[in-house]
């Protein structure tokens, strides 16, 4: 692969002590401390390798030689799993914590910024992740429409967003979601911003009853908890015992192979979708 020099592409970055900051950070809607909280979970948690599981094989096949831009990509827990996976990435991540945590992690490339403050050049990305990002942007159409617009002609976008509406709960709000989607919905709304869809489909196809019965119906009754406030032992996302790692993984393996054949999953926890630039937003 070609020796990449990232200030080729965004004109306002300086390096230091190996990461790349922009002068300015917009305001994020994402708790402070949400990415500390969740770096000691996302190593022994069934949720946060199973999404990358289902990940990865598109960005092998959709991404193949081309460099990745891992946008909004937290502590950098995708970022590492496709540079393990051979793809050469990128995580553009606005906020502090998530950076140095990404550090901590071993990840070769990180930028502390978004995409517009870090000054990167229109149509100048062939390749863009936004896992679980979308949800905490007030706008989605206007932001897709900024993807849109640092995209190359045919540029790719894989993301993964929550789901349904009905399992809005106040691990949402904690988390500074302004909304759950339905597939329909995100590939309306990635078509108006100038895509066409690839491939589309739910993942975490088991968990729709537990997340309604755990989070949603306590919401609901005012007996839930802030996730922030939980015990981590206690939290939906981590299940460290190896025993019901190895469970959940093997429940799970029949749609990472779905994905791999490109076969669809009818209904899940979370919408994944790879999408192609092919017009500019309407």
């Amino acid at each position: 692969m070609t020796p990449f020099n990232i200030n080729q592409f965004a004109e306002n970055l300086t390096e230091k002590e190996g990461i790349f900051f922009s002068k300015k950070i917009n305001e994020l809607s994402y708790p402070t401390d949400g990415n500390d909280f969740y770096f000691n979970l996302e190593d022994t948690g069934f949720w946060f390798n199973h999404r990358n599981n289902c990940i990865i094989p598109l960005a092998k096949r959709y991404v193949k030689d081309h460099i990745f831009f891992d946008i909004g990509g937290g502590n950098g827990f995708v970022s590492k799993g496709l540079e393990k996976a051979g793809i050469q990435v990128w995580l553009v991540e606005p906020g502090m914590h998530g950076c140095l945590n990404a550090k901590k992690r071993g990840l070769a490339n990180i930028i502390c910024s978004d995409l517009e403050n870090a000054g990167f050049k229109p149509g100048s990305i062939f390749s863009i992740g936004l896992f679980d990002v979308i949800e905490h942007i007030e706008n989605d159409i206007d932001f897709l429409g900024q993807i849109n617009h640092y995209l190359q002609t045919a540029g790719i976008v894989i993301l993964t967003v929550p789901a349904y509406r009905f399992l809005w709960s106040k691990e949402d709000i904690d988390a500074g979601h302004y909304r759950r989607y339905t597939l329909r919905e995100l590939k309306n709304k990635l078509n108006r911003s100038g895509f066409e869809i690839v491939y589309s489909g739910y993942i975490f196809s088991f968990l729709i009853l537990p997340v309604l019965f755990f989070r949603t119906i306590p919401s609901l009754l005012g007996l839930a908890k802030s996730g922030l406030e939980k015990n981590k032992k206690e939290h939906t996302f981590n299940t460290n015992h190896g025993f019901l790692n190895r469970l959940l993984t093997k429940l799970l393996s029949f749609e990472t192979t779905r994905i791999e054949n490109l076969r669809k999953i009818p209904f899940g926890g979370s919408c994944l979708v790879v999408a192609k630039k092919n017009g500019k937003p309407r």
